[in-house]
């Protein structure tokens, strides 16, 4: 990959988007606040890196209300002070707050938390017990009262996403996060073709894998480091680019680094070859049935 600019980089944010269903264009790949606000001396070195993240592009900052009990969000709040209009924000609800008045509390509590006025999108973080037609009836309500400016979805399978938008207000859905990577691929196989013909993008959670032995396994198989190594670039940068590489997948990694936000942010920058792509998928291979939905 050689070297690069911040402005090259902004560039490339700038013109590889993927595009929610009200048309809206957003950069290929943002940022995931997983883990950040839960310790309190971490927080001013979490939100420097939300900062240089939006310095490089990277506008789309993904939190959530269960991520530190509102830690995460508080963490956001400093990063984005002065500068709101440099970010796309994404918060998510918790399912027991997903009805009618509790989604109302839940929200406003993240806009306390986040110190803005309005969330761009506000998702479902995953399905519970409140009918799907309730909370999106409440997510409309939301829009109308100016709270929120999107909704959508996230951990939700095609039979969810089906009935979804069969109720009166799902179709106002405009994404669903999931979890994706180069070692869970199982979405392949009906969830992100079904969202492909409704054009409804997927945020990819985890997009490097969580930790542990599979982030291992990924980050140092052979097929990864070659491909890396042959375009001058890291392992984590190869699988950011191969989530991204059809175009309507936006990936959401957590950095916490300068270092690590940077080498994210220049993964947009990668062209990944029909030859690099095949080596991948002989290493980790595409579900030839139905899996259940993966979530971590």
């Amino acid at each position: 990959m050689g070297t690069y600019s911040v402005e090259q980089i902004h560039e490339a944010l700038r013109r590889r988007t993927v595009r929610l269903v009200d048309g809206t264009e957003l950069p290929a790949i943002g940022q995931g606040t997983w883990y950040m606000g839960e310790v309190a001396s971490e927080a001013a070195r979490e939100a420097d890196a939300l900062r240089l993240g939006l310095d490089l592009g990277m506008s789309v900052i993904d939190t959530a209300e269960m991520y530190g009990n509102g830690g995460s969000e508080e963490v956001v709040a400093r990063a984005i002070k002065g500068r709101r209009d440099d970010a796309f924000l994404v918060s998510k609800a918790l399912p027991n707050h997903a009805g009618r008045t509790a989604i109302v509390k839940a929200c406003e509590d993240s806009l306390r938390r986040l110190e803005t006025d309005v969330l761009d999108l506000y998702l479902l973080h995953w399905r519970g017990r409140v009918p799907l037609s309730e909370t999106a009836e409440a997510m409309e309500k939301l829009k109308r009262d100016g709270k929120i400016k999107r909704w959508g979805v996230s951990n939700l399978d095609r039979g969810d996403m089906e009935e979804l938008l069969a109720t009166p207000n799902g179709r106002g859905c405009e994404t669903n996060q999931v979890l994706y990577h180069l070692g869970s691929r199982g979405i392949e196989y009906d969830l992100l073709p079904w969202q492909k013909q409704a054009r409804m993008p997927i945020m990819a959670y985890c997009p490097l894998a969580q930790g542990g032995s599979l982030r291992r396994e990924l980050m140092n198989d052979s097929a990864v480091r070659d491909i890396a190594e042959r375009l001058s670039a890291t392992p984590a940068q190869v699988l950011l680019a191969w989530a991204i590489r059809g175009g309507d997948v936006m990936a959401i990694p957590k950095a916490a680094s300068p270092e690590h936000v940077t080498e994210n942010a220049a993964a947009i920058l990668l062209q990944l070859t029909e030859e690099d792509e095949a080596l991948l998928n002989k290493a980790f291979p595409a579900p030839k049935r139905k899996v259940p939905l993966e979530m971590v």
